[in-house]
């Protein structure tokens, strides 16, 4: 008995993967990650270095009371609590 060939024995299932993988059009056009920050996150970056500046300045001003070496300038404090109420 003669067995003939039929139309899917002369394929390979795995060539398409094979093709996937070598075809450098593909590999360029492949998807990237992306990140992009918003305005409110670049923002709160902000604050946060403010914030760090703020603590620092903070901390001089309590090791200048702890050794009695403040003085206060009231001209500039009745300045900054006009300026603040202005707004």
């Amino acid at each position: 008995m003669k067995i003939n060939q039929t139309g899917v024995s002369g394929i390979n299932p795995y060539q398409k993967q094979l093709n996937k993988l070598h075809d450098p059009k593909k590999a360029i056009e492949a998807p990237t990650d992306k990140l992009e920050i918003s305005s409110a996150a670049k923002g709160m970056q902000e604050v946060s270095k403010m914030t760090k500046e703020r603590m620092e300045k903070i901390a001089s001003l309590k090791q200048q009371v702890a050794k009695g070496e403040y003085q206060p300038q009231p001209e500039k404090i009745a300045e900054g609590i006009v300026k603040f109420y202005k707004k």
